[in-house]
């Protein structure tokens, strides 16, 4: 079989999300024509059906659900490769970390600029959505990720743990609680994905707001600006809520839920040794020991 050809995979993703064959041509800027002839060519370089088309509908074969779930981390791996060398080009030797919020990565970053005084060591703040996806497409060498991530493409060192807390409106009838349990959140509303919250399960769904949708707030400062509105609530890692301390919102610690965890994740595969040499510099400056030159 040829290589495979990362411009007609593109073009095969686009058609495998959106199932509509018109869709992805205009979301790719190419004629619908053009469009089948590349699905076209590709199914013949892989010497299989990957899409059933009739009149009604588009729907993916089992090799084009196989094919869909491979090509995305190949396709990030590329668009890595191209970000780092050009780069690279540009600017010289660079590592770039992410870090999430409330994490502070200054000790490990020092440490790797002492050793490498010809690196120029950069940060890059992330965020729930994109922690682990500017590591696979390039945009940072290693990424101070919140468990869990998609680790698809990654190698993970965990690195620590910290205590989750609720975050209440201030006057709010649990703001005083030393501590509260899940049972004791029972009809609040929860601000985040679900899936961040796998304890929120169970609980009791609050009533709805006539004539409003629920707020779908992304960022933690929308966040928070909606608990203080007292439209509900979020469970976040305790050094998050005190990084963003502010007087009309309090953090009360939640009892009998497992920690937030901690680890350093990058690409699988890379050749350079510098993100395992920094995720040891991590490793080490978490424990409070001293990070050797």
């Amino acid at each position: 079989m040829a290589d495979v050809d990362l411009r007609k995979l593109r073009y095969f993703v686009a058609v495998a999300r959106e199932l509509h064959f018109g869709r992805a041509a205009e979301g790719l800027h190419i004629a619908q024509p053009v469009l089948s002839r590349q699905i076209r060519a590709l199914e013949g370089e892989f010497g299989a059906q990957l899409f059933r088309r009739d009149r009604r509908a588009t729907e993916l074969t089992d090799a084009g659900r196989q094919l869909l779930e491979d090509a995305p981390p190949l396709l990030a791996a590329a668009e890595a490769l191209r970000r780092r060398v050009s780069r690279s080009a540009a600017q010289g030797p660079r590592f770039v970390v992410g870090f999430m919020p409330g994490i502070t990565v200054t000790a490990a970053v020092r440490a790797l600029s002492l050793r490498h005084p010809e690196l120029v060591v950069d940060v890059v703040r992330t965020s729930w959505v994109d922690q682990a996806r500017v590591v696979l497409d390039g945009r940072v060498d290693v990424s101070f990720v919140r468990l869990p991530v998609d680790l698809r493409g990654l190698r993970v060192r965990p690195l620590f743990e910290e205590p989750r807390v609720a975050v209440l409106p201030a006057g709010h009838r649990l703001a005083g609680a030393g501590s509260v349990s899940m049972g004791q959140l029972r009809g609040e509303r929860l601000l985040q994905c679900p899936e961040l919250v796998p304890e929120w399960c169970g609980l009791p769904a609050p009533e709805g707001r006539r004539g409003r949708p629920w707020p779908r707030p992304e960022t933690v400062e929308e966040k928070l600006e909606y608990v203080a509105a007292r439209e509900g609530t979020v469970v976040l890692p305790l050094s998050v809520a005190a990084f963003y301390t502010r007087p009309d919102v309090v953090h009360v610690p939640i009892a009998g839920i497992a920690p937030n965890r901690v680890a350093l994740a990058w690409a699988e595969g890379r050749d350079s040794p510098l993100p395992e040499e920094f995720a040891e510099l991590a490793a080490l400056s978490e424990r409070g020991a001293r990070v050797p030159a």
